[in-house]
């Protein structure tokens, strides 16, 4: 099973940029779609971003479109996620994803495998 560990995130101010990675060890990396999700306090863990297993198909939460930006290297078992034009909003805990499911990658549920969740605070 794909064991994966999360770095990055942070502090920053409102408009400004952070960037995540997340290493894959363990599996085969291309097997599995990757995706990124964030959990407030006080709030279930909702979809950001996700990628499928070529990296040429990408999709995004409403709010992150055109701001965040998810990539991934099949040669270097790792995803990355790059957040610019940071908001308050963003303010959440995010967590990096592993699936073995061909559906959307949308719904938390579809993900088998987690990273162990990164802060990321935005001030105003």
């Amino acid at each position: 099973q794909v064991q994966l560990l999360e770095s990055g995130g942070g502090l920053a101010q409102a408009g400004g940029s952070l960037g995540f990675s997340c290493a894959a060890s363990r599996g085969t990396f291309r097997n599995y779609r990757m995706g990124w999700f964030r959990q407030a306090p006080g709030k279930v863990r909702e979809f950001v971003a996700t990628i499928n297993r070529s990296g040429d198909w990408t999709t995004y939460t409403d709010s992150v479109k055109g701001r965040f930006t998810i990539a991934r290297d099949n040669a270097k078992n790792t995803e990355s996620l790059q957040m610019d034009n940071l908001e308050p909003d963003d303010t959440a805990i995010y967590f990096c994803g592993a699936s073995t499911s061909y559906a959307s990658g949308s719904r938390a549920r579809q993900y088998d495998y987690w990273g162990q969740g990164t802060q990321v605070t935005v001030s105003s």
